[in-house]
């Protein structure tokens, strides 16, 4: 009899610990002593002022609100973002969504984006004054310093085509993301790729001669492509679709309050980010703001429409950048999660 009650009790402890596995937060993650699920989040590309609003949404609670315990670490560029949440090392995080597009028509990667940051590209060839390059008819036979895969990079051909210039008669020189302002301001290379928020600070490493910023925006000649994306995994997308519309919010709440407030943004970008230069970030959130909300905007923050990606897709099969018929919509977007007005 003393036995058979062992059996029962410890049956018992083991069907509570199942109960408890099962109770766990909705994505199959532990939730933490606080009963907040842990998530992990990647940055676009570094801490730049640019990403702000995610530093902001963890700031004021609006990640906690929501239920999340949120670590956010730095990106470094799309493509890796995108295979890091693809492998589960993160949840969640933020690409440029052309780039997106053009990975997953290459290799199906199990990833799919939610919303939207940017509703403008915010991708860029940059040049400064005398070096030659004043327009896009000016770049054939310049040599622009990139990362390699970068989204600038991978975006060239569609930007040529639509500029009219052969995106063959550009070099492109393969250099770390860090040294490009330093080597722009040598007169190494004539251009480099970057973010058009990425002027002030290319206008910084260049203080000793204090030339401006000449911008070729990307989203200027081709101004049907969207920015930067939300990312997540396709099954946590189709299994815990809640989870994941809470996380868009709260994200797109931080993205807001930096919309309002680009000076206080990036005050707390430097209270997590230490070495941030706060002048630098103030005048990077500012350039944001019209890519955020361009004129004429008058969708939800994160807006995304079955319509315009199709048009995305269409760009890019004509311009060769993509094979026909090599992805569909619904390959890169849950609409279903897209934030609605």
């Amino acid at each position: 009899m003393r036995l058979r009650r062992s059996v029962i009790a410890l049956m018992a402890v083991l069907g509570l610990a199942l109960v408890s596995a099962c109770n766990d937060d909705d994505s199959g993650k532990q939730a933490g002593g606080d009963g907040l699920q842990k998530v992990n989040y990647l940055t676009s590309f570094n801490t730049f002022g640019r990403e702000a609003y995610a530093y902001v949404a963890l700031e004021k609670g609006y990640f906690k609100d929501a239920g999340f315990d949120v670590k956010i670490t730095p990106g470094s560029g799309t493509v890796d973002v995108m295979k890091l949440v693809a492998g589960g090392q993160a949840d969640y995080g933020i690409g440029d969504f052309t780039a997106i597009a053009i990975t997953l028509a290459k290799q199906k990667l199990p990833v799919t984006t939610a919303g939207m940051i940017h509703q403008r590209s915010m991708a860029a060839i940059m040049s400064l004054e005398g070096l030659g390059i004043n327009s896009p008819k000016d770049l054939p036979g310049k040599t622009i310093g990139d990362q390699p895969g970068s989204t600038n990079t991978v975006m060239f051909p569609v930007y040529a085509k639509a500029v009219g210039i052969d995106p063959a008669s550009v070099t492109f020189l393969p250099s770390p993301p860090p040294g490009l302002p330093a080597l722009l301001a040598s007169g190494k290379v004539q251009g480099i790729g970057q973010f058009v928020v990425g002027q002030p600070l290319i206008e910084k490493a260049d203080k000793d001669k204090h030339r401006k910023a000449v911008v070729l925006p990307y989203g200027k000649a081709l101004p049907e492509l969207y920015g930067n994306a939300i990312i997540t995994r396709t099954d946590m997308a189709k299994d815990h679709p809640d989870q994941v519309k809470k996380f868009t919010n709260a994200l797109l709440k931080g993205l807001q309050d930096t919309y309002d407030d680009p000076d206080g943004a990036a005050e707390i970008l430097k209270k997590y980010v230490p070495n941030t230069d706060v002048d630098v970030a103030k005048a990077e959130l500012k350039i944001m703001k019209d890519y955020i909300k361009p004129t004429g905007f008058e969708g939800p923050l994160g807006d995304v429409t079955q319509e315009r990606v199709q048009k995305v897709i269409s760009l890019l099969e004509e311009s060769n950048a993509i094979g026909k018929g090599a992805v569909k919509p619904e390959d890169l977007v849950t609409m279903s999660l897209a934030p609605k007005s």
